[in-house]
């Protein structure tokens, strides 16, 4: 049963999840504008594409074809991270009854398994990636180049997130 409430938190999690892909393009901006961009920073950009694929497999009761820790390159997330909106556009379009409060079972990358609701995983993936947005930041900062700016009131100030 669809209400105005989830109507709302909805309208939520797509908004968060515009930040992510705007800030995500961001880091990959900044890391081509380098010639050798730092390994450290391509391994955790590479990270976060594979994990949010990971996590909507999950919620969708998929396989998930990528390793956690891919060996892609600056060029090969950017790719994985361009078709994220998308995915993520179908899946919010799609919930299922219970909306964002539906739980989900799968098992962690230990093999372990867990139930969380649609809507706690979605926060994780916005933060989870944002922690790892932090991590290429000072990575690159301490090899010397200069990160993408990537708040989350930058954007909205900026206007390139609604």
């Amino acid at each position: 049963m669809k209400t105005e409430t989830n109507d709302v938190a909805v309208s939520h999690f797509r908004r968060l999840l515009s930040y992510d892909d705007w800030a995500n393009r961001e880091v990959i901006t900044a890391l081509n504008k380098i010639e050798l961009a730092p390994p450290k920073s391509v391994k955790l950009l590479a990270h976060i594409a594979a994990c949010e694929r990971l996590w909507l497999g999950r919620m969708k009761y998929e396989h998930q074809p990528l390793p956690i820790w891919p060996d892609f390159t600056v060029r090969e997330s950017a790719a994985e991270i361009a078709a994220m909106p998308a995915r993520w556009r179908d899946f919010l379009d799609h919930l299922p009854a219970e909306g964002l409060a539906a739980g989900i079972s799968y098992k962690n990358s230990k093999g372990q398994p867990w139930t969380s609701s649609i809507q706690d995983i979605l926060m994780h993936v916005v933060m989870h990636s944002a922690y790892h947005r932090g991590q290429i930041a000072t990575d690159m900062r301490d090899s010397g180049h200069e990160p993408a700016y990537t708040d989350f009131i930058h954007g909205v100030r900026t206007g390139l997130i609604e």
